[in-house]
């Protein structure tokens, strides 16, 4: 093999990894050095991990670190609602073609759009508490309470996103070998029971996918609607390390303690994300 030929791979992926390093991993590391440097009087004054000492001292912040647990714990809630219903799709329920265009829907909407509607229909006196009253239930404060809005913020998340997921659960189901679908039929195995021994190890690789995308998109966009929704409240128990960050650099003037927490948000998605990884494929191979 020529030497031009043996190049010429390294020619094509250049330029894309020019890009990356240049807007990708140039600034990330600029942040982190940013970090460990002063604010105020003390800006671009090395002051060690004091940042991060303060970071993890300041109750907002502690507060987003345990969302972002309660996050990792709804992580299946929010992968196997369009898991489910793409495998509805994809076996051919009754107006499965219908359903793919009105669940896809909430995707093109933009985050105020979504937050602004479900402020109205969460509110104490709105149509969601309404329903609940003719049902006989007390209303519910879904955005004032402390204990409840964090739920209902995640709630609308998922809701506005999962369509994104399932068009990847349906792109995925399109390399299953469907002779296992019908094999499983034959044999009379149930739905659940299809669900678990045929689409789930067929779609293994699919499903780490969408648990890698959906726990980053949980953690870096949802700043859209906690502002609409929440503003962080009530009593900062709706922050999330991105809004804790802008927080600080937009409202405190406070850049150097935001790259800290930028770094901390990075670190926790990488971890977050390489677990997953592992989890998953240990799971794929037991299967």
């Amino acid at each position: 093999m020529q030497r031009s030929e043996r190049l010429a791979p390294f020619v094509l992926v250049a330029p894309a990894v020019l890009i990356i390093v240049i807007l990708r991993l140039w600034p990330l590391l600029l942040g982190i050095n940013f970090s460990f440097t002063g604010d105020g009087a003390s800006n671009g004054t090395a002051v060690g991990l004091a940042n991060y000492a303060e970071l993890f001292q300041d109750p907002l912040f502690q507060g987003a670190l345990r969302n972002v647990g309660l996050l990792v714990l709804l992580l299946p809630v929010a992968v196997a609602i369009p898991g489910l219903l793409a495998t509805f799709i994809y076996l051919r329920v009754p107006g499965h073609r219908l359903f793919r265009s009105v669940y896809f829907f909430p995707a093109v909407l933009s985050p105020v759009i979504v937050g602004a509607i479900y402020n109205l229909l969460l509110a104490f006196e709105g149509p969601v508490n309404a329903l609940l009253g003719t049902a006989g239930l007390g209303p519910v404060d879904w955005l004032g309470d402390p204990g409840v809005a964090m739920f209902a913020v995640v709630g609308v998340h998922v809701w506005a996103t999962f369509g994104m997921a399932l068009v990847v659960f349906l792109a995925g189901f399109a390399t299953l070998n469907s002779s296992l679908l019908d094999a499983a039929r034959v044999d009379g195995a149930t739905l659940p029971q299809v669900i678990w021994h045929v689409v789930i190890p067929g779609l293994s690789r699919t499903i780490q996918f969408v648990f890698v995308t959906t726990m980053i998109g949980m953690l870096t966009s949802m700043f859209g609607l906690l502002y609409v929704m929440t503003a962080g409240g009530p009593e900062g128990s709706t922050y999330l390390p991105e809004y804790y960050i802008w927080h600080q650099q937009g409202q405190m003037n406070r850049p150097a303690l935001a790259s800290a927490a930028s770094t901390v948000l990075f670190f926790i998605m990488l971890v977050v994300g390489l677990a997953q990884m592992s989890v998953l494929r240990r799971a794929g191979r037991a299967d």
